[in-house]
């Protein structure tokens, strides 16, 4: 296990800024991913980590030992990439080993390394075969497993499930959840799959336009994202964003207008801001829905998505600013296409945010 340290770390490719001045500590055996849309700079900094590029600005340690100028192959670190890069010509065992090889590691140790690896990856059955008779989620493990047995201080992992089907993206979501527990490595994984994120890290580090957006535990982005950016990138569905205006009412309580009519009231406890704009925020769960009554907002059914165990309501709210809403309900919930219904919420458990996008409570 390693501390990884990133100080001020900047880069720029031909005079465009795309990494500004990140700080953060990865702490010993954390499974840490980063997360964001495509541009964000995510496997720009990965490889700035690796040394596969060069720092503009910053500082990197390892352990306390800066490694900012070190090449790749002294920083103690395996990356495993996107694409699997096996050697056609080898077998499994040949294609694992061959870091080890050239690093002129005696031949039983190599062998010894292999199958401990093999064993954790479940391939043992596939040592001797090459990497055309394997699939999409065999050969990743090969891949995994040609970074495991180099010993490594750190895991380095480059959207290594976006080349997968999505039947064995989760399988292979699976398979990383269960590896992490057996290695008890420090792992840095991007992704730009925010389900990955939430189900294998121990910290999220959301990034937009090679800025940090926020860190935390996967459970405290969801519930409490700093900004709006935050709250719509992180859940899926994602988060319900409505601009709507913040009023006062006679009991020193306040209410949130919806454009199109209809009001959700707030706590009377609330230190509210002095400006009259806000954007509220409702998870799909956090959602209910009734039937049209007096002071709500009303929205009609577009579209329904009926998934077994859970069902997903699209709806758009009735008015001049139509809002389109997604609402999570039971299963079986008896709605129709075109129906015309109300929307209400848990005043504790909406999100409020300011014009600026930081959230307000």
């Amino acid at each position: 296990m390693a501390q990884l340290k990133l100080e001020n770390i900047r880069k720029t490719f031909n005079e465009t800024p795309v990494i500004h001045g990140i700080d953060l500590t990865v702490e010993h055996g954390e499974f840490c991913v980063f997360v964001g849309p495509s541009g964000c700079g995510k496997s720009t900094l990965l490889r700035l980590i690796a040394g596969l590029e060069e720092c503009d600005d910053g500082e990197i340690t390892l352990d306390d030992q800066d490694i900012t100028d070190s090449m790749p192959s002294k920083r103690g670190m395996a990356m495993v990439f996107q694409s699997y890069a096996l050697y056609p010509h080898m077998t499994v065992e040949e294609n694992m080993g061959f870091g080890l090889k050239i690093a002129k590691v005696n031949q039983a140790e190599i062998k010894t390394k292999v199958a401990k690896a093999a064993k954790t990856l479940q391939i043992e059955h596939l040592l001797k075969r090459r990497p055309k008779e394997l699939s999409g989620g065999q050969r990743q493990r090969v891949a995994i497993g040609r970074a495991i047995v180099r010993d490594p201080k750190m895991f380095l992992f480059d959207e290594p499930l976006s080349n997968l089907d999505a039947a064995l993206r989760v399988e292979m979501r699976y398979e990383l959840a269960r590896i992490k527990s057996q290695l008890n490595t420090t792992v840095v994984y991007v992704t730009h799959d925010q389900v990955e994120a939430m189900t294998l890290a121990d910290k999220i580090v959301v990034l937009k336009d090679g800025r940090i957006e926020q860190v935390g535990q996967p459970l405290e982005l969801y519930e409490r994202p700093a900004n709006l950016f935050v709250a719509g990138f992180i859940g899926s569905p994602k988060m319900n964003l409505v601009a709507v205006d913040l009023q006062r009412t006679e009991s020193a309580s306040a209410q949130l207008r919806w454009p199109g009519g209809g009001v959700w009231p707030l706590p009377a406890s609330g230190v509210w801001p002095a400006e009259q704009k806000l954007t509220v925020g409702a998870r799909p769960e956090h959602l209910q829905i009734t039937s049209p009554k007096d002071g709500l907002p009303t929205a009609k059914v577009t579209l329904i998505e009926r998934l077994g165990s859970e069902t997903y309501v699209h709806v758009r709210t009735v008015g001049d600013n139509e809002q389109a809403i997604v609402v999570k309900v039971e299963g079986n919930a008896p709605l129709s296409m075109g129906q015309i219904v109300a929307l209400q919420a848990d005043a504790s458990l909406l999100h409020l945010f300011a014009a600026d996008g930081k959230r307000l409570n």
